[in-house]
């Protein structure tokens, strides 16, 4: 029976501290065959240029340029020490992923410059933390914009994961680095059951992952339930599509939009090699399956060519959960035809593309102390 992944992190959490003292990190660019079987199941592609951009990141996560050119980041952040066992639904089953302990504060948002250098946006977020077995942390799950204007998209507040005071939702982010909740997308999470949530692996609240801007309006993935929803500025909340409704308990994470919606999954451990697949949604909800063969899928983005770049968490790996090295970004071609673009990438997590044409991934995104994150470009030819 497959062991269901808690959070996003939880159980690769545990797993990358025992493997990643052992390993040598080695980021390369260009893999054509299959790492497994050895076959050449992908079209070789031109190499890419991978180089580190950025460091010094709080388990970085979702990423999203604005309308100034810099990156900005958010962070999961440090955790906290407040639980809320005694005042509402907890992770279930609790054992050994939670209770989650949380703080309204050491979630955070960073803007990274075309230098590399970064400066804190907001460290005024929520941030949690699982029990210490696990030791994985949530915090600020993406970042998009209106305009001007940056909000968040957040993953480790409310109650279940000991912040009472806050909600997982979306925060609009004020200029003096304070918040404003545009939407409580727990609680409604809470009044609006998915068809088919899985038991064995239950967030009351979500664990909200990937956003997107289009026209105006929010789109958000919640991986835990399977919801795909539409919220307005002025917090309105609407489900797209209940993905468990039709597919399960696949557990969806990236989010990307070229006319149509485009979602990732993870899938469930332990990991299997091709088993994560990408789903066009259309704006009315209608889901089908668009690319297969992937696995642990994390980042969505599309370049001016119509090409979608798919970051996997983990590809190869030889026991079943993650291993650092075993990130990697495949390119998938209007002909269908699939480019291994940059292997070699350890823990990543979003993955966004910038201005310049090029690609910007997150490394370490979990399993460093605090300021041991990263951002990776990737020169695309």
């Amino acid at each position: 029976m497959k062991k269901e992944c808690k959070s996003i992190y939880a159980l690769v959490v545990f797993y990358a501290f025992l493997l990643a003292s052992c390993q040598k990190e080695t980021i390369t660019a260009d893999q054509s065959a299959d790492p497994t079987t050895g076959v050449s199941m992908l079209k070789k592609s031109e190499p890419a240029t991978v180089s580190l951009f950025a460091t010094g990141l709080n388990d970085p996560r979702g990423l999203d340029f604005g309308p100034d050119g810099n990156l900005y980041v958010a962070e999961a952040g440090v955790g906290g020490s407040t639980t809320s066992v005694a005042i509402c639904p907890q992770l279930q089953p609790p054992f050994p992923f939670g209770p989650y302990s949380g703080s309204p504060t050491g979630g955070r948002i960073s803007k990274i410059n075309a230098a590399g250098v970064r400066t804190t946006v907001t460290d005024n977020l929520p941030s949690s933390i699982s029990n210490p077995i696990i030791n994985d942390k949530m915090g600020v799950g993406d970042v998009a914009f209106i305009g001007d204007q940056l909000y968040a998209l957040m993953a480790g507040a409310g109650c279940s994961h000991g912040v009472p005071t806050v909600p997982n939702g979306i925060l609009k982010i004020n200029a003096n680095g304070t918040y404003t909740v545009v939407a409580d997308l727990g609680t409604w999470e809470v009044n609006n059951p998915a068809a088919n949530p899985e038991p064995g692996d239950f967030e009351p609240e979500g664990v909200w992952y990937s956003m997107v801007n289009v026209r105006g309006d929010f789109y958000a993935l919640e991986p835990n339930h399977g919801e795909f929803v539409k919220v307005t500025p002025e917090g309105t909340i609407t489900r797209v599509a209940d993905i468990s409704a039709t597919l399960g308990h696949i557990v969806p994470t990236a989010l990307a939009y070229n006319g149509n919606f485009f979602v990732g999954n993870l899938n469930t451990f332990p990991i299997v090699d091709g088993s994560s697949s990408i789903y066009k949604i259309t704006p009315s909800g209608q889901i089908t399956e668009w690319a297969t063969g992937f696995s642990t899928i994390v980042g969505l983005a599309f370049d001016g060519q119509r090409r979608l770049y798919v970051l996997e968490m983990v590809y190869g790996s030889e026991s079943g959960f993650p291993e650092p090295g075993k990130s990697r970004v495949v390119r998938v071609n209007p002909n269908g035809t699939q480019d291994v673009i940059a292997t070699g990438l350890t823990f990543s997590t979003a993955m966004a593309m910038g201005p310049d044409g090029n690609l910007y991934v997150t490394n370490w995104g979990f399993g460093r102390p605090p300021g041991g994150g990263e951002i990776m470009k990737i020169t695309l030819n």
